[in-house]
């Protein structure tokens, strides 16, 4: 009984054994086309492997994006600095190319009018405005300490801006040239020329009218060759204003109201709006003065 039980076991084991190796030797052999056991197995595993696979390429794919949008974010941070230091560096460009243009502006104009004229400008900066429709001034942070005096010709690069009419050690006031009336104590008439004519035009600049924002010009010889767009230049008579400061140009001309002298409006050079720096000019006489009170 044991012998049958164990030949059994063997015969199984013999049979077992003989399937194998024909399995084997079935998948080595060389087929074209794979049994449907395998075709099954197969599928099932597809099957089963894209339910777990979609899941995890979804996951992989959200920390991904997240990581993604994390530099996005890092980048636009940057970006936005750079932008800021851009727009901060261009107004500090333009404000230092506006300021050295001006710079030059003024220092080629200084240096032209010295050459001419021999004229000291001392540069001054406005430090008050008064509006005052009865006493309009301005302030400027020069004063008597500086060689300013009054009745000095106080000018910018474009033109004639006014007189200064009172002086403290360390600050002036002077009086705009839109004050000018001929029936006023305090502003002076201005005698003026033409530029390039100074022989054969002359003129009173004798008030201004705030109705056209213009200075009128009286006393204009029947014969002069004055026209319009003639440049206004102060002709130095009367010893209150140096010649050949820019005043302004012809915009119009017309006789007289007796017909024998013409009259002409006078359009200012100089602009008034936002005045932050001007010139207090110094005859030569006036500089000489100056440095032998310093000493």
């Amino acid at each position: 009984m044991f012998n049958l039980m164990r030949n059994k076991r063997v015969f199984m084991l013999m049979i077992g054994l003989i399937l194998f190796i024909a399995i084997i030797g079935f998948s080595l052999s060389d087929r074209k086309e794979m049994s449907w056991p395998e075709k099954f197995l197969r599928d099932t595993t597809g099957y089963v492997q894209q339910w777990f696979y979609k899941p995890a390429g979804y996951i992989a794919g959200f920390f991904e994006d997240i990581r993604n949008l994390r530099q996005l974010h890092e980048e636009n941070e940057q970006l936005k600095l750079l932008a800021a230091a851009y727009a901060r560096d261009k107004v500090t460009y333009n404000f230092i190319k506006n300021d050295n243009e001006r710079l030059q502006r003024e220092l080629n104009f200084t240096e032209q009018q010295k050459q001419m004229y021999n004229y000291n400008y001392l540069i001054a900066q406005v430090i008050s405005v008064n509006n005052d429709a009865n006493n309009r001034t301005m302030s400027i942070n020069l004063g008597s300490k500086n060689g300013i005096k009054p009745n000095l010709a106080v000018t910018t690069v474009d033109g004639l801006i006014g007189l200064v009419s009172s002086v403290t050690p360390y600050t002036a006031t002077i009086t705009p040239i839109t004050e000018l009336n001929e029936v006023s104590i305090a502003f002076n008439s201005i005698s003026a020329t033409i530029e390039g004519r100074e022989n054969e035009s002359f003129g009173i600049l004798s008030s201004y009218n705030r109705d056209t924002g213009m200075l009128i010009m009286t006393k204009i010889g029947e014969t002069d060759k004055m026209e319009i767009g003639d440049t206004v230049i102060t002709s130095g008579i009367g010893g209150v204003y140096p010649r050949g400061l820019r005043v302004g140009t012809v915009e119009t001309k017309q006789v007289g109201d007796f017909g024998l002298t013409y009259t002409a409006s006078v359009k200012l050079a100089a602009s008034f709006d936002h005045l932050t720096e001007v010139f207090v000019v110094q005859p030569p006489e006036m500089d000489t003065d100056s440095e032998d009170e310093q000493q």
